[in-house]
């Protein structure tokens, strides 16, 4: 299966960053954006939604 990754727009400085997908499944995905080839954690639906709602309610990261 083919996705796309998108890399966060903080990571222009420095380059270290994470990059996260949505499966067509639903669930999430998130990798190292140096070292793509060492493999991605995945995450159910439901995990991915805590996940990106905690983050939301900080007001301090963006999600796409």
């Amino acid at each position: 299966m083919r996705v796309q990754w998108c890399k966060s727009s903080y990571s222009k400085v420095s380059g270290d960053c994470v990059e996260v997908t949505h499966f067509t499944s639903g669930e999430g995905g998130i990798r190292d954006s140096k070292q793509p080839e060492l493999g991605y954690l995945s995450f159910s639906s439901a995990e991915w939604s805590t996940f990106v709602s905690a983050l939301s309610s900080r007001g301090s990261v963006k999600l796409v």
